[in-house]
């Protein structure tokens, strides 16, 4: 079984703002995989490619959807030549559609041509990570759930939260499997909010926001989505959340406005969270950086960050990728069925892969 394992994780998220790169070095410590993350970087897109990426989630074409895979295909070999060496890279790609129908996810496409890393890099690709499980009868999301499960195992109940465009949780609870699911929007309607109303990608840190006051009315229209009444695990994405389904935006400040979703995402993550009692929630994601709404949260759950646990907040979903990756390249099965995850692109030397490996028991986040 292979050591010292250095794996690169790609991962553009829900928010659609850019792209997160990691490279973190693997290795197995018995049943156990320790992972010390080494390096991360983001990039954001830029404006002309996350307008049209946005563009996207509506009506469009199959040659603007081809032209699409290849701009993130570049930009991802670009980002993952810059994390070198290593011996592997994972890429998760934009999500353009998650199609789930009467609550069976049915499949999802993400854009992000992997030929174009190999071709960079001359290292085997893994991309396409979510479709064996919808394949096996998952939801293929999130797949946070993975590193949270081996992360926090203890004896009590924790559950790890992410903020990205969809916030999504997983709950682990000693002798029973972890269960993981979207709870929401996080980032998603705050940023169309943003845009729509002020021109900006986002409100920076929430101050928008916190000069603001929610609006009760529309927050209880908002809370009456039938999603948040659904049975976990369960899954979501932009399409479902947009602020394009209110047709014409509510004749409210904007402040307001973004207080009224910000409000809307803190009371659905933690009617989600409240079944289960966690002793402690932690945080990550882009929305950790909006002051307003970690303080909504914090105000309501027993909230921490992940970069007191060693893993920095805003590059978990990268590390989670490469942490994906390293499992799959020891054929190691997970989830639904369970599968083993994504295909795998040839890199420029023969591929071996080494023994199967049986589950690990938990992971250890080693820091300098």
């Amino acid at each position: 079984m292979a050591t010292g394992m250095r794996v690169v994780g790609l991962m553009s998220g829900t928010s659609m703002d850019g792209l997160d790169a990691a490279v973190a070095e693997f290795e197995w410590d018995g049943g156990t995989v320790a992972m010390s993350p080494l390096r991360h970087i983001e990039r954001p897109w830029p404006d002309e490619v996350r307008a049209r990426l946005h563009a996207a989630l509506g009506s469009t074409t199959a040659g603007e959807l081809c032209e699409l895979d290849q701009l993130i295909g570049q930009a991802s070999a670009e980002l993952a030549a810059e994390l070198l060496p290593a011996a592997l890279v994972v890429s998760h790609g934009q999500t353009v559609h998650h199609w789930v129908q009467d609550g069976e996810a049915k499949g999802t496409l993400q854009l992000g041509q992997p030929a174009w890393i190999v071709e960079a890099t001359g290292l085997p690709v893994i991309s396409d990570v979510r479709a064996s499980d919808i394949a096996a009868g998952g939801h293929g999301a999130p797949l946070a759930g993975i590193l949270d499960d081996l992360w926090l195992r203890g004896d009590h109940t924790h559950a790890a939260l992410n903020l990205g465009g969809i916030a999504n949780v997983t709950i682990v609870r000693r002798g029973r499997p972890p269960l993981a699911f979207d709870t929401g929007p996080a980032n998603c309607l705050l940023d169309e909010a943003a845009r729509r109303t002020t021109g900006r990608p986002s409100d920076t840190d929430g101050r928008l926001a916190a000069r603001g006051t929610p609006d009760a009315a529309l927050l209880q229209s908002l809370l009456e989505d039938p999603y948040y009444a659904l049975t976990p695990p369960k899954s979501t994405g932009r399409e479902h959340f947009c602020l394009g389904g209110l047709g014409e935006l509510p004749d409210l400040a904007p402040e307001d406005l973004l207080a009224t979703l910000t409000e809307l995402t803190a009371i659905t993550v933690t009617d989600a969270l409240a079944p289960y009692a966690p002793t402690e929630v932690v945080a990550s994601g882009g929305g950790v950086r909006n002051a307003v709404l970690l303080a909504a949260l914090g105000r309501r759950l027993p909230l921490t960050v992940s970069d007191d646990r060693g893993l920095p907040a805003q590059a978990k979903e990268a590390y989670l990728m490469a942490l994906i990756g390293f499992l799959a390249w020891h054929r190691v099965p997970l989830l639904t069925g369970p599968r083993v995850l994504g295909r795998i692109s040839p890199g420029d030397a023969p591929l071996t892969l080494p023994p199967p490996a049986a589950p690990p028991t938990g992971l250890l986040i080693r820091t300098a």
